[in-house]
């Protein structure tokens, strides 16, 4: 082992929106280092930290945080009255259910639950 996860860092434009967002959805108080460096320490998980950059997103995500959810349905209605935007169709499969999202950045990110 090298070490641990000490945070989850988002590049973004707008640290403060992000850290109101994430805590919104996953709990914790948004927290500022400084104007470019917002976090939430969220309950039960590590830190998610939101930077300042000057690049907007391209593309696709190649990492992504899987939300565990009781209902899809409640938790998109609740993510989407904080900002997130809905992407695609709800899926389906032995493995359970799951609807893409975005934050208000455009980053996907999954609402899921276990097979039923």
């Amino acid at each position: 082992m090298i070490g641990r996860i000490d945070e989850v860092v988002f590049d973004c434009t707008e640290p403060a929106l992000l850290a109101q967002f994430w805590a919104g959805v996953l709990g914790g108080m948004p927290a500022v280092r400084d104007d470019a460096w917002h976090f939430v320490d969220v309950p039960g998980f590590t830190r998610l930290a939101f930077q300042r950059v000057s690049e907007g997103k391209a593309g696709k995500n190649r990492l992504h945080l899987d939300v565990d959810v009781p209902s899809i349905d409640d938790a998109v209605e609740q993510a989407v009255a904080l900002g997130a935007t809905v992407l695609g169709d709800r899926h389906s499969d032995a493995a359970g259910s799951f609807q893409v999202l975005l934050d208000p950045e455009g980053n996907e990110w999954c609402l899921v639950t276990p097979p039923s």
